[in-house]
């Protein structure tokens, strides 16, 4: 039964290596939620990672006889460096079987702690599966990461810190799942010592293999498993921990990768961090549980389990964050192909803040324009754009939700010159980013030439960058630079560039 596991988790020894983790106020996504959001900052333990208790706790109570043979695991990473340093701390050899989509921060990270290293599989389950294959050839020890009760309890000790840290009203705690190791030790505790409050699981919508469970009510394997949140991409829950989490937990909250993205840049804003994918998945299951029961005034806490990601996956998260808080529509719109239809189209937009802007010559009649915009979050603020755009005579389509399009359409809108469009001159230019900076730039630009290429995305610097291709006469072409100079933004022609000649001349 869970209650077995109290006294293990009041027993377990953690704090020889791990630290007792604060639990902080998100001010800014506590106003916004219209509850007190509470963040438990598991991902400012020294591996970044509540991984470190529960492998102490299960190596410290080995005996020297399996110490000496040596300790190996399977991990996506952070049971990894977990291992690797509590091992180093008892002078033991280990050795960590890594899926080869691991991020390699977490790679390097255990190989600087002293762990040797064994890239396997795509899946935490394939590394697993050669882990174990090593224990049988090897004689060493197999350390798991979530379905073992010494790992259990040492990640346990995490629900007993917030019981004692946070002693006033508490309405549910949010926690994500991999294997079920943290919620399986979490939810053991606080549904023992205070049950009135809610522990709901997380998980990623791609490898959901707990809410899984729940619905067949046996463990099962699933077809395929996402690995955007690595940190919890398994494919079956573990035996143990299912037996726990289906007497305890509360409820399962499925995430979005663009949830999980808007999640992360959440967290950074409250507390400058970066949380992995993983580390942020309880506070998008959070977002997620008071959007979908319209509660306020609660109080309500998600587990922050680890910020071990790599430094060039932050490009994709930022590009996905603001889909996924709903702020951003990405539209495609008919306008008339004539001269000023850009600036009248800027101006129907009135101070909405244009994100993206892409336009290439296809017809003398219509143009067809791929453009995104700044909206307020929770979709009402789309809807109201569309409505206005369309009372405005413009035909427009919303493919804010269509994958493709914000995928990959987005960066392939232009293709090469239509045959119509002659004597094309590209421009390359820079101009202060700043609020209505791109109608400022078109207004300068003027009607003088005909646009037949535009290309403009704010990613949010100092500087704004805009491709444009103008359609000049032989006899214009000694008017266009005079009068660029005059617009006093910096620019460059591109006319001669190798990839415009290529793909778009």
């Amino acid at each position: 039964m869970p209650q077995s596991y109290i006294k293990r988790i009041l027993d377990a020894r953690v704090y020889d290596v791990a630290i007792e983790t604060p639990v902080d106020a998100v001010p800014l996504l506590s106003k916004r939620l219209k509850n007190t959001v509470l963040l438990k900052r598991e991902d400012l333990q020294p591996v970044f990672s509540f991984k470190l208790r529960g492998a102490y706790n299960k190596m410290i109570k080995l005996s020297q006889e399996e110490l000496d043979r040596g300790v190996v695991a399977a991990s996506a990473g952070n049971h990894a460096q977990g291992l690797a340093l509590s091992a180093m701390r008892l002078g033991v050899k280990a050795t960590i079987v890594m899926p080869k989509t691991t991020p390699q921060i977490k790679i390097n990270a255990v190989r600087a702690r002293g762990g040797k290293v064994v890239l396997h599989g795509d899946t935490y389950d394939e590394a697993s599966a050669f882990a174990k294959k090593l224990v049988e050839e090897k004689g060493m020890v197999y350390v798991h990461p979530y379905d073992d009760p010494d790992v259990i309890a040492g990640q346990g000790t995490v629900g007993m810190e917030i019981l004692r840290q946070v002693t006033g009203p508490l309405d549910a705690v949010f926690v994500p799942v991999g294997g079920g190791g943290l919620a399986a030790g979490v939810a053991a505790y606080i549904k023992y010592v205070r049950p009135e409050v809610k522990v709901i699981a997380v998980e990623p919508e791609d490898a959901a293999c707990l809410k899984l469970a729940m619905e067949k009510q046996r463990r099962a394997i699933l077809p395929e498993v996402g690995i955007f949140a690595d940190g919890v991409a398994v494919g079956q829950i573990g035996k143990e921990t299912f037996r726990v989490l289906r007497k305890t937990i509360d409820g399962v909250i499925t995430a979005t990768t663009d949830e999980i993205c808007a999640a992360i840049k959440d967290i950074f804003d409250d507390t400058r961090s970066i949380a992995e994918p993983a580390g942020a998945l309880a506070l998008a299951g959070l977002k997620k549980y008071v959007e979908e029961n319209g509660c306020e005034g609660q109080t309500l806490l998600a587990i922050d389990s680890g910020a071990n990601t790599n430094f060039d996956r932050l490009r994709y998260i930022s590009e996905r964050t603001e889909i996924g808080e709903q702020r951003e529509a990405i539209l495609s719109v008919t306008i008339p192909e004539k001269a000023g239809s850009f600036k009248k189209f800027c101006s129907a937009l009135g101070k909405r803040n244009i994100t993206e802007f892409n336009y290439r010559f296809s017809d003398q009649h219509d143009a067809q324009i791929f453009v995104g915009v700044a909206v307020a979050e929770g979709g009402a603020d789309r809807l109201e754009l569309v409505d206005s755009l369309e009372k405005q005579g413009y035909s427009v389509l919303d493919m804010t939700d269509n994958e493709m399009a914000t995928l990959h359409i987005r960066h392939m809108v232009g293709g090469h010159r239509p045959a119509v469009v002659k004597n094309e001159l590209l421009y390359r230019f820079q101009f202060p980013e700043r609020p209505g900076a791109l109608m400022n730039f078109l207004t300068k630009l003027g009607n003088r030439w005909n646009i037949s290429l535009f290309h403009y995305r704010n990613h949010g610097a100092a500087y704004g960058r805009v491709l444009v291709a103008l359609e000049a006469s032989k006899a214009e072409r000694k008017e266009i630079e005079p009068f660029l100079d005059k617009l006093a933004y910096r620019y460059s022609e591109e006319s001669d560039n190798e990839a415009y000649n290529l793909f778009l001349s």
